[in-house]
């Protein structure tokens, strides 16, 4: 058996250093995409000892980048984006141009070309999706309007840098004489220009979306249907990636679509299916695995000793990052008339990039639009700007409560005031109004008991209110907001939302504020049921233990069911 295995020796090096590095970031509580990139820092040919296969962690990188956006077209919404259109859309391509004429101007000062310049500032115009999406979760912000602006703005950045991934190459691909360098047989043919070329291009575009609308939207859904019915976990598992990856790779060699754009189509499409979340659970461990070497490698391109040699360049880049597209995304919110709670929060949003750039910077380096010291720049910029991104939203949080005068009407300002305390007696504190806490909720409602709900979502707590139920947005686990619900005087706390560790800090603050508060908890794990019960919970219910309850209880009632039928049976052949 041969003993020179490079690509083993690069997985192996590329997750084993990921981990240890990502495990460092998570524990000074930066994110671990930082600790992804240094850890391909780690393993590049920049710093000492060992040095991964390069050309190999390319290949990786690649279906890293055909999975990372296969999950974005598979987290698609079309609805998303329309419901915040009327800001989303003009706003994001705004700050785009503010972004990348910030960019340009930067790279023209340098030296460089005017393409050069515009591949430079469009990287530096796109946040990343991964910080910005785990930034909303950790706030719980994603139900609420400035979630939704924040989501539908990066959407509009990923489809504006999908369209920049297609059209590099046509652009690229023309000479100063007026004839296209490109390996297409048409446009050497008949010795297409720039226009041409990207006429040409859109041409091809369009007839792999229309076939994908036409074909793919039914084709690909009902494939997942067949192979579901079928029974194995594993073939479906398969089926997924396989259509992921053969639609991409099949749409760069038949249309010369990028993989990136045709893994993102693929993505739309399977979204299309009723299946589509199963799909992306199914997946996600591969995803989250190639997108963990996706990163690596694009860490292995970077040279840390550039930060040093040229540290102004680098400021430079890192200002346009944090303060340039953060300020126009503020002036922006704010001349659309969102409250200032709003403009920050997004600007805070956006103050950082990621795996967008990093594919713009490869692609521009690739096609010589971009040189080596422009990705350099970008690399070093992503990864500060990722660090110092908690830090940003810490400032946004201090000014929010500062600038923003309390409003108790509208659920969606921040408010520097305590928050009035309930005068219900004898109540039940309800945690969460989703899927599990809607039916405490109703049930509560219906029976005319005095209840409360926390609830993060500012659509959920507006409807609450219209239907007379006192309702308070905010993390039940912050003490100020608990402690409005009055919990001294309660007589239950249930706790309908799902995170244990959040759950935790409730239980406990409620406990100590009312040792007879009668506390019901949700768990998923025997581990959560201990932790929680072991933190003054009375009653901790498992899901997984209520089904097999249910399932016994039914099978119970059957067994009853058929012994009576037995018993009247033998009771008419007695009479007979």
């Amino acid at each position: 058996m041969p003993h020179d295995t490079p690509l083993i020796a690069t997985v192996v090096a590329g997750l084993g250093l990921a981990f240890v590095f990502g495990t460092i970031a998570q524990r000074f509580r930066v994110p671990p995409l930082v600790g992804y990139l240094l850890a391909g820092v780690a393993a590049g040919p920049f710093t000492p000892g060992f040095v991964a296969d390069q050309a190999l962690a390319t290949e990786l990188a690649e279906l890293g980048i055909i999975l990372l956006m296969f999950g974005v077209g598979l987290h698609f919404s079309l609805n998303d984006l329309l419901s915040v259109r009327a800001i989303a859309v003009p706003g994001a391509i705004a700050q785009i141009a503010v972004a990348t004429l910030l960019g340009l101007g930067l790279a023209l000062l340098m030296g460089w070309t005017v393409g050069a310049g515009l591949v430079f500032g469009l990287a530096l115009s796109v946040a990343s999706t991964v910080v910005l999406l785990r930034a909303l979760q950790e706030r719980r912000l994603m139900d609420t309007e400035r979630g939704k602006i924040a989501v539908g703005w990066l959407i509009v950045e990923d489809l504006a840098m999908v369209l920049a991934l297609v059209l590099f190459p046509a652009v690229a691909s023309f000479q100063g004489d007026g004839t296209a360098l490109t390996s297409d047989p048409l446009a050497t043919r008949f010795g297409l220009g720039l226009t041409g070329v990207l006429v040409l291009t859109l041409i091809k575009i369009a007839v792999f979306i229309a076939l994908m609308l036409v074909v793919g939207r039914r084709l690909i859904p009902w494939v997942l249907h067949y192979i579901a019915h079928t029974g194995s976990r594993e073939l479906f598992r398969l089926t997924v990636l396989a259509i992921a990856l053969c639609i991409a790779f099949g749409a760069t060699k038949l249309f010369g679509v990028s993989l990136a754009l045709g893994a993102f189509f693929a993505g739309m499409m399977l979204r299309e299916s009723p299946l589509s979340q199963r799909a992306a659970q199914e997946t996600l461990p591969l995803r989250d695995a190639f997108a963990v070497l996706f990163f690596v490698s694009v860490g292995m391109l970077f040279d840390p000793l550039s930060v040093v040699r040229e540290p102004w360049p680098f400021l430079a880049t890192l200002f346009v990052i944090v303060v340039g597209k953060s300020l126009a995304a503020l002036l922006i919110v704010v001349l659309f008339r969102h409250p200032m709670a709003t403009a920050l929060m997004i600007s805070a949003s956006l103050a950082q990039i990621g795996e967008f750039s990093f594919i713009l910077a490869e692609l521009g380096v690739a096609l010589n639009l971009l040189p080596k010291a422009g990705r350099d720049l970008i690399l070093a910029g992503a990864i500060f700007s990722i660090m110092l991104n908690p830090l940003v939203f810490a400032v946004v949080d201090w000014l929010t409560s500062r600038l923003e005068k309390p409003q108790a009407a509208s659920p969606t300002v921040a408010t520097t005031e305590p928050i009035p305390v309930t005068d219900l007696r004898d109540h039940t504190i309800l945690v969460g109004y989703g899927r599990v806490g809607s039916l405490v909720g109703d049930a509560l409602h219906r029976r005319n008991a005095p209840f409360l709900a926390i609830e993060a979502s500012d659509d959920t707590v507006a409807k609450l209110r219209q239907r007379g139920i006192e309702a308070l947005m905010g993390n039940a686990a912050r003490a100020s907001v608990l402690r409005a619900t009055n919990p001294a005087a309660a007589r239950s706390l249930v706790i309908a939302i799902p995170e244990a560790f959040e759950a935790g800090q409730i239980v406990e603050q409620a406990r100590a504020a009312n040792a007879e508060i009668r506390i019901i908890a949700r768990a998923h794990s025997d581990a959560e049921v201990d932790h929680l019960k072991g933190l003054g919970a009375d009653i901790v219910i498992m899901g997984e233990r209520e089904i097999a309850r249910g399932m016994i209880e039914e099978l119970d009632r059957g067994h009853l069911d058929v012994a009576s039928q037995g018993a009247a049976s033998a009771r008419e052949d007695s009479e007979a």
